[in-house]
């Protein structure tokens, strides 16, 4: 079996989510779904996409690594290129599967757990008041999660947007929201709270010991990612559980945020950062150092159960991210047309491959501006 063609469509969610077709000989396709690579990752797969015409699909790992290596000099370790060969990546991952007939969790060698708990990523506004926040945090509850996220950072409106310092009103906001979160859930669900890097080193210490009371799941990327040493001084400065990675690249990118423990929990977003096969050796070192893996995932159903997949084989999985609450095509954007997440938790799917199918039809009244379909 060969591959004859690599094609891109992309349509519009959280952000840009562009996906990626292969096609072979066979008459076999598989279909990969990545984001946060913007319209420069479409032109990257374009690009590259001549080095895989005509050669074995299922040669995963040494087609990522050869075209990475190639391109090394044009960024061939972060950002958008490594998110387009991660596309690829998903869709050979999906493709051989369907050509063995056989569930992609089973290739990367089997299940640790039968069910991936999810957690929501709740849309909770610093100005809302009790009742508001209950009203949303009821919502999820009701719908099974036993754990979701709220954001917390643009509290103050007066706020320098160029510096990193919180002030008292930004920062009480914080804690107030913070604790309506909790209180409106109570003791058996989990709550996360993401700052989106928008803190420096002493604003962030101040916040993760004042949040130490309300015991959070963890408080995800105070400060930026590109400072592990400043990352790793908050981590040891409170008990608050520290969460980083959605984005950092590749296991060479996540290397020494676990190497020096710079953090308690890390968040790889797996249709983004390297994929599948990438994301089991990063989670792999994780493990080595006890700490777990909770993947960011802002993916549709599909970039959501192959990242699924991944969660499955690794045994320091703790909680995967679900990010469409308030987009009605969650569903009706794959062939299924039912919801893959029950009662908070997603099963693998055991059909070949990835497990979903794109319902084209659908997808592409969603198509982003500007953009070709699977051409």
């Amino acid at each position: 079996m060969k591959i004859t063609a690599i094609k891109t469509a992309a349509t519009s969610g959280h952000g840009m989510h562009l996906w990626v077709r292969i096609e072979t000989d066979a008459g076999i396709t598989g279909i990969g779904e990545c984001v946060h690579g913007g319209v420069q990752a479409i032109a990257i797969i374009h690009e590259v996409r001549h080095y895989l015409i005509g050669k074995d699909p299922f040669r995963i790992d040494a087609h990522f690594e050869d075209i990475r290596r190639r391109h090394v000099f044009d960024g061939g370790f972060a950002g958008a290129l490594i998110t387009a060969l991660t596309g690829i990546e998903l869709a050979l991952w999906d493709l051989k599967g369907k050509a063995l007939k056989t569930p992609v969790y089973e290739l990367l060698g089997g299940k640790f757990r039968d069910k991936i708990r999810v957690y929501a990523d709740c849309q909770v506004d610093p100005g809302m008041d009790f009742g508001e926040v209950k009203k949303v945090v009821d919502g999820v509850l009701e719908r099974g999660f036993t754990a979701f996220k709220i954001d917390v950072d643009g509290g103050d409106p007066n706020k320098d947007a160029f510096n990193y310092t919180a002030s008292e009103r930004e920062h009480d906001q914080m804690i107030k929201i913070i604790d309506m979160a909790v209180s409106a859930a109570g003791k058996d669900i989990a709550v996360a709270a993401d700052v989106h890097t928008r803190l420096d080193m002493p604003s962030a210490i101040r916040l993760a010991k004042a949040c130490e009371q309300f015991h959070l799941m963890w408080l995800e990327e105070p400060v930026p990612p590109e400072n592990i040493q400043a990352m790793r001084e908050i981590t040891r400065s409170t008990t608050t559980p520290i969460c980083a990675g959605e984005n950092l690249y590749l296991r060479h990118g996540f290397k020494d945020l676990i190497t020096t423990q710079a953090v308690d929990i890390i968040m790889p977003d797996i249709p983004k950062c390297g994929g599948l096969s990438e994301c089991r050796k990063i989670a792999n070192l994780a493990e080595i150092y006890y700490i777990p893996f909770a993947p960011h995932n802002v993916a549709s159903p599909i970039g959501t159960m192959a990242s699924c997949h991944v969660c499955a084989t690794v045994p320091n999985f703790m909680v995967i991210e679900f990010h469409w609450l308030h987009r009605d095509f969650w569903s009706t954007i794959i062939t299924d047309k039912e919801d893959i997440i029950k009662n908070g938790y997603i099963t693998p799917s055991d059909r070949p491959g990835i497990g979903l199918e794109l319902d084209e039809a659908v997808a592409r009244q969603y198509q982003y501006p500007g953009t070709t379909w699977f051409e």
